[in-house]
């Protein structure tokens, strides 16, 4: 049966727990080491690998007894697969730090908080973080860690739900086709800020006379300093807005007649991202691991530098007060909760699967409760950080041009990091050259983290069902697979197709997977269970706060979310451009795609099932496989044990 596939048992090296329930696994007089029990019939190794031929090397007697079993390679036919675990514990909290702090932290959470009342968008925040992102958080750290199962597999707890990991796979892999694009303009605009002056920064010949020079400070105080203007019945629009466009991305007015050939340059530029990523995953977390320092760490050396020179610039603690204070007649606007979920959902990177994938390399006994508290924590002070930074920045621009207003600075579509923030920092009189490098070195740092975690959880997928695969292998199929699709969003008409692979292919479809993954674990699983597993990993169970929002609160939230999202729903436009119908259609087949994995999986679960009527088969693939549980053998006997002795 397909769902009762396994890829490898890991063992623990963690000492049992105080109040921990552990058993012995009996020896076998056969040779055969029963490893769990089932409806009180032994389940052999052979029936726990899914009926292949498993050669198992037992566990010495004493570290039986002691609770403890070092790593049990499983052979099968002709190679050993032993699944892969960080090399110390702060990797993975440094890597789930690396992937949840990103660009959605220092490129989209300051805007969101601007547009959405300042310092009042804080506190629905706060609220949506503790009601939907911590718990998702924990709860996904909880079931990755237990069953050390990648975002796919791990749905042999409730086989029929196995469309969500797929569907999560797809969205995931949609993101990281484009998500590269963005690491190629950053790295472009990196290399660029070593130039003197800032390429950016003066109106090219050919420009003129619609253009205004983005370090021109005074003769524009009457204009606004970012995007397009109307001056005598013709349009002007700063230097840095044209850059972007018309240098960089070499964009066409639409794509009727196709998106262009990729660009040399962006392309190049996207080959070095992903070798970066297939560098950092060569070894899979065990390298990954060791990178996860800095690209946790090095982002807010960076942030600290900026932060500290924002704040000695003239105006600079204006745009923080700006950023801060309170449009307390906002927090009554639906829409200020709704963009608080969107951005926690999205920055937290919950409901993707890439949380389950790092937490499913971890050592069983993991206290994965402390490291989804700093974890969310730390990402929500990271925003703010980031926001301070940026307002700093754009209090002194504010101050420089003579505006009164912080708001109207710059603007923030999705042209804010390659417009809006190069054209204030054109406008710094002392060394723009090395604030522009340091700020897009961030931003790449950044990018690579997270591509790093989306990249590693469709590596585990692959791995997970082929276990002969090695890390390098899946790493280099990936990436060159990455540069293929991604030299699409470097053409000309590339960033028409990003908007529209963006909104059908992951935005779309993230908020009814995530409340598929929800119903999933709290409602098919069980909390009850999932409590259970709890207090038999970590030897504690979780108390009401965390049982009420994963059974009622934070679904309902969500479910919510997406009837608003419904509602409000308007048809998808690029600056004003409305797409050909044939993109809508590929957009929409590319949404539903994603959500068949749900009713396709769930038919497949229900075929497979050994039932003999249609509604026998039905009701077990609601059940877990037998296989479900702690990969180490000792581990998966005693769990076995606990919870029909409960």
């Amino acid at each position: 049966m397909e769902g009762r596939d396994n890829n490898g048992f890991i063992g623990d090296n963690s000492p049992s727990i105080a109040g921990q329930f552990r058993w012995n696994t009996p020896p076998s007089s056969n040779g055969v080491n029963v490893s769990s029990i089932q409806h009180g019939v032994a389940l052999t190794d052979v029936e726990l690998a899914g009926g292949k031929t498993v050669h198992r090397i037992t566990p010495p007697e004493d570290t039986a007894r002691n609770g403890t079993a070092t790593a049990i390679p499983v052979q099968t036919g002709d190679g050993v697969a032993e699944r892969d675990q960080w090399g110390k514990g702060v990797e993975f909290l440094m890597s789930c730090i690396a992937m949840s702090v990103g660009l959605g932290n220092v490129w989209r959470f300051p805007f969101v908080a601007l547009e959405n009342g300042g310092g009042a968008f804080v506190i629905p925040y706060i609220i949506v973080l503790l009601l939907v992102g911590k718990p998702v958080y924990y709860m996904e750290m909880i079931i990755g860690q237990f069953s050390s199962r990648g975002s796919v597999k791990v749905y042999d707890m409730a086989p029929i739900m196995r469309g969500v990991g797929y569907g999560q796979l797809f969205s995931v892999t949609t993101l990281i086709t484009y998500y590269s694009s963005l690491m190629a303009l950053i790295a472009r605009y990196m290399i660029d800020s070593f130039m003197n002056p800032l390429p950016w920064a003066r109106c090219r010949q050919e420009w003129l006379p619609n253009c205004v020079d983005s370090a021109e400070s005074k003769a524009i105080r009457s204009e606004p300093a970012s995007g397009n203007v109307s001056v005598t019945g013709s349009t002007v629009a700063s230097s840095s807005e044209l850059y972007f466009t018309k240098v960089v991305l070499k964009e066409l007015d639409g794509i009727d007649d196709g998106i262009g050939l990729p660009d040399l340059r962006l392309t190049l530029f996207l080959v070095l991202s992903w070798s970066l990523v297939l560098l950092t995953l060569i070894k899979g977390v065990k390298s990954s691991g060791k990178a996860s320092y800095f690209l946790a760490l090095f982002p807010y050396v960076v942030m600290t530098v900026l932060l500290i020179r924002a704040c000695t610039l003239p105006g600079a603690v204006d745009g923080i007060v700006y950023f801060l204070k309170p449009q307390w007649d906002k927090i009554y606007d639906p829409k200020v909760w709704y963009a608080a979920v969107t951005q926690c959902f999205f920055s937290l990177s919950i409901c993707f699967g890439n949380i389950i994938m790092y937490s499913s390399y971890n050592k069983f006994r993991h206290n994965v409760y402390r490291d989804a508290t700093i974890v969310t924590s730390i990402d929500t002070f990271t925003s703010l950080l980031a926001g301070c930074t940026i307002f700093g920045i754009l209090g002194h621009l504010a101050h420089v041009t003579g505006k009164t207003d912080v708001g109207n600075v710059v603007k923030s579509d999705a042209g804010l990091a390659f417009i809006s923030y190069p054209e204030a920092i054109a406008k710094f009189e002392v060394l723009p050259q090395a604030f522009s490098v340091l700020f897009f070195l961030m931003l790449f740092v950044l990018g690579i983290g997270s591509n790093v975690a989306m990249t590693s959880c469709v590596m585990t997928v692959i791995k997970d069902q082929f276990p002969r695969v090695r890390n390098w292998q899946a790493a280099t199929i990936i990436a060159v697979c990455g540069v293929l699709l991604g030299s699409i969003y470097v053409t000309p008409g590339g960033q028409y197709v990003l908007k529209l692979v963006d909104y059908y292919g992951a935005s779309s479809i993230a908020l009814v997977l995530a409340i598929a993954e929800l119903i999933a674990i709290g409602w098919v699983y069980g909390v009850d269970r999932l409590c259970k597993d709890t207090e038999f990993m970590l030897g504690h169970r979780p108390n009401l706060y965390w049982r009420l929002c994963w059974r009622w609160i934070t679904p309902l939230l969500m479910f919510v979310i997406l009837i608003y999202n419904l509602v409000t729903l308007e048809p998808l436009m690029y600056k004003q451009y409305v797409y050909p119908t044939i993109a809508y259609d590929i957009g929409w087949c590319i949404f539903a795609f994603g959500l068949l994995q749900l009713p396709i999986w769930a038919a497949y679960a229900v075929y497979k099932q050994s039932g003999k009527s249609l509604n026998e088969k039905i009701k077990d693939a609601f059940k877990p496989t037998a296989a479900w549980g702690p990969l180490d053998p000792a581990t998966h006997y005693e769990y076995k044990k606990f919870i029909n002795e409960d």
